[in-house]
């Protein structure tokens, strides 16, 4: 079986293609192009059987993930399903189970979701590696190379379509960090697993040390790898530091390589980004990743709205999806408190959608404007039903009007009388002068 990109590169058009192709409303050679060039790839493990695959990368639309997935505090899988429902309905283009708690659980939690999800599914292998190193021994870091590989090769089995791995978390990227130093050390948890086993082990991590194994398991099940950030910034005082640059170095090395095996590869990206050095991250990713497609943590633009993090996400996201990254994973306004409702799942994508629609927008994406301007039209004849159906939210867009409105007037109960479009429009009909 040949991988996506083995296919592009073949000049073999694959029924993903072809999908794909279609949903972003371009010539499937523009799909084949990009793939066989590495700045698209199309997350699509054969064991899925139910997906319906969807393009991420350059000239196309901005993406968005949405995170589910149990914890030790909330086992229950069927929340997580319901969530699933949430962000499909809520337009998510892919989402990733993040889930922990019992390995048991976590098994049982990603084959549920997907069973049940048209859209790619991500992990984060590392997290059941360290819940059985916990369970087993009492120690997250007891763990072999083997086992690893061995939850990796079982994931991808069971339908992964993509998989955050860490492999540019190493002793040398380590050895920056504290030698520097910074405010908050790491937050992430798949990128902490890692390193805190090089510490405890004297060893380098082997999912560097050991890549082709990786790249074998990922060419067999064309899995998408996501190189993860382990060394992403938790604080906006810590951006673009030696220790996140260092491991993008290390990433952009390791997508070449992942070319050269056939494997389709990503690149994440920073979390907690200030809003003047958002784009020249993704600059500097698309260029030191020869133009992979970029996947971003928001960017968080600021440290100081707790319960309120999926707004700064969606400023981030906009700036960076603008200046060119792909990729959004949503951020929910529970970030940094508690894990998310299904509620909150939905501001959390309908944020990163919004933001993502904007920078289309103005990167000049094929179709984006042409959405606002059929709303701008329909605003102006004051066609409610028609700016429902065309709001990136129709349900709440229909259940505000409603609510607002119950006497049912023609205009919006914040002007009534005095609505502009309205007056203008009808003296603009009229016989007086126009100045």
């Amino acid at each position: 079986m040949l991988t996506q990109r083995q296919a592009a590169i073949a000049g073999d058009i694959t029924q993903e293609m072809r999908r794909v192709a279609g949903r972003e409303g371009r010539d499937v050679s523009f799909i084949v192009e990009g793939l066989a060039g590495g700045t698209i790839c199309i997350p699509s493990n054969p064991n899925h059987s139910s997906l319906d695959p969807g393009g991420i990368g350059a000239g196309l639309r901005t993406k968005v993930n949405a995170n589910i997935g149990t914890s030790g505090h909330y086992p229950d899988i069927g929340r997580e399903l319901d969530k699933l429902r949430v962000a499909i309905d809520a337009g998510a283009d892919a989402v990733m189970d993040l889930s922990t708690g019992s390995s048991q659980g976590i098994d049982a939690a990603r084959k549920a979701i997907i069973s049940s999800s048209p859209l790619p599914v991500g992990t984060v292998p590392i997290y059941q590696v360290g819940v059985i190193a916990q369970e087993r021994t009492g120690a997250i870091v007891d763990f072999s190379a083997d086992d690893v590989f061995s939850i990796i090769e079982t994931q991808a089995q069971d339908g992964v379509d993509f998989m955050t791995v860490h492999c540019g978390a190493t002793l040398s990227t380590l050895e920056r960090l504290q030698r520097e130093g910074r405010v908050v050390d790491v937050v992430s948890r798949g990128g902490a697993f890692m390193i805190a086993w090089m510490l405890r082990h004297g060893q380098d991590n082997p999912l560097y040390t050991e890549y082709d194994r990786l790249l074998d398991i990922a060419r067999r099940y064309d899995i998408t790898l996501s190189l993860g950030d382990a060394f992403r910034p938790g604080s906006i005082a810590d951006a673009t530091d030696r220790a996140q640059v260092h491991e993008l170095i290390l990433l952009g090395e390791l997508v070449e390589r992942a070319w050269e095996a056939g494997v389709q590869v990503m690149v994440e990206g920073p979390g907690h980004v200030p809003l003047h050095q958002v784009e020249a991250n993704v600059v500097l990713q698309k260029r030191m990743c020869h133009g992979a497609p970029f996947y971003v943590l928001g960017p968080l633009v600021t440290d100081v709205a707790p319960g309120y993090d999926h707004i700064v996400a969606a400023i981030g996201g906009a700036v960076a999806a603008w200046a060119g990254a792909d990729f959004l994973c949503y951020v929910t306004p529970t970030e940094h408190l508690g894990l998310p409702e299904a509620a909150d799942v939905r501001e959390g994508v309908m944020a990163s959608r919004i933001a993502g629609h904007a920078a289309d927008i103005a990167r000049g994406l094929k179709g984006a404007g042409e959405w606002d301007l059929n709303m701008s039209r329909a605003r102006k004849a004051l066609d409610w039903d028609r700016q429902a159906s065309l709001a990136i939210d129709p349900e709440r867009a229909r259940h505000v009007r409603a609510n607002r409105n119950p006497e049912g007037i023609r205009e919006c109960t914040m002007c009534g009388n005095y609505c502009a479009m309205k007056l203008v429009g009808e003296y603009l009909k009229s016989d007086y002068v126009r100045c």
